[in-house]
């Protein structure tokens, strides 16, 4: 195990019927509020009219900003720091899923920059102060309710793009399980597709003696494992929208990566796919994971192996170490698919034309990845398994 500090600050507020808390959180950082929100699905569910009710309650003045895109796009960030810089907002509340909390922390730290936000973005610079903000989630997937990474798509250059800062931590999340049921089919496997990525990109590192984080992992996949085929057929249960939200917050709030370094070539090979294309991430994720870990089993078989056993039950009895791990692989693809996710590129329409683009820009910052550093030519290897 490497040494390590841990420190997460955002105040977790888990449960039904939590959302009055924002009359108590909100007055503590002032009294202009930013509401940031995605495509109108808090309007139909009703979420909007509770939560305009409760910033009433609490005196603040409210500015909106709509039309959060499923993967979040520069533009609207730099249209949230003008109304931040032009109303002189002290909070900002993001109300929605992963794309609507990255969109937030962007402006949060952009709203205090001279600059355009995508310095950060690019490492052309640094963040040094971000506006508070806290969150109300509605969709179990990415963990961003309390960690301080965020994904941001410039869509004039086909880059998305993954950053993060200290400074972005929730000040406070709501979850409220009951916020998620509204979420379609599709939306649902993807959340869980991509937590269970989360999990996986720890699980795969090379540090020793880390048997609790490997415990923890195991855990969390199995959780959504059981909890998965049961909730796409029933999407208003109540105890299995809790599990499948506590997991997703879980595997990618620093718990799990205390002590190692994960892998992350995995999300980063996504994100180049779907900055060209505009696919779902947790959808991107389910095709290429498993491909990753076939090209990369011989690295550490016997982690594929200890997945395939404790994880998917797989009958290690008389079989290779090296089998066991392919059957793990294997059980982790039928089980995406069973609950409908996808397995190729082509379930996308993505052909091989765009490979090398595609390539090109997971190679944005040179050789990735911790389990294994990967070159330009794994990357379109991955790819051209993935079609």
């Amino acid at each position: 195990m490497r040494a390590f500090e841990f420190h997460n600050p955002t105040r977790l507020i888990f449960g039904q019927g939590k959302l009055e808390v924002l009359t108590r959180e909100i007055p503590k950082y002032g009294k202009r509020v930013l509401l940031v929100y995605g495509g109108g699905s808090i309007k139909r569910s009703g979420l909007y009219e509770e939560v305009i009710g409760f910033l009433k309650q609490a005196e603040v003045e409210i500015t909106e900003l709509a039309g959060v895109e499923p993967n979040p796009r520069l533009a609207t960030v730099h249209k949230g720091v003008e109304l931040c810089k032009q109303h002189d907002i002290d909070f900002i509340l993001a109300v929605g899923g992963g794309s609507v909390l990255d969109c937030t922390k962007a402006i949060a730290v952009g709203a205090k920059y001279d600059g355009d936000m995508w310095d950060f973005v690019e490492r052309k610079a640094v963040p040094t102060a971000a506006l508070p903000y806290g969150t109300v989630l509605t969709m179990a997937a990415t963990g961003s309710e309390m960690n301080s990474g965020s994904v941001i798509t410039n869509e004039a250059t086909q880059e998305k793009l993954g950053w993060g800062s200290p400074l972005v931590y929730p000040a406070f999340s709501i979850l409220d399980p009951t916020y998620t049921f509204s979420l379609p089919r599709d939306q649902t496997v993807y959340g869980m597709v991509d937590m269970m990525s989360h999990v996986l990109e720890h699980y795969f590192h090379l540090d020793t003696n880390t048997p609790v984080q490997l415990g923890w992992c195991e855990t969390i996949l199995r959780a959504v494992i059981e909890a998965a085929p049961k909730l796409v057929d029933d999407l208003d249960n109540y105890e299995l929208r809790e599990t499948v939200m506590f997991c997703g917050t879980m595997a990618l709030n620093g718990f799990l990566n205390m002590g190692l370094a994960g892998d992350w070539a995995t999300h980063n090979i996504e994100h180049a796919v779907s900055a060209v294309y505009d696919i779902p991430h947790g959808g991107g994720l389910a095709i290429l994971f498993p491909n990753w870990m076939k090209h990369n089993i011989d690295v550490k078989p016997e982690r594929f192996a200890r997945m395939a056993v404790q994880v998917f039950n797989v009958n290690a009895e008389g079989k290779s170490e090296r089998q066991v791990a392919e059957e793990g692989i294997e059980a982790l693809r039928s089980f995406w698919s069973s609950i409908g996710a996808p397995s190729r590129l082509a379930d996308y329409d993505i052909t091989d034309k765009d490979i090398e683009l595609m390539a090109d820009k997971a190679m944005r910052f040179g050789p990735f990845g911790n389990f294994k550093k990967l070159q330009r030519e794994d990357v379109v290897s991955i790819y051209q398994a993935s079609l």
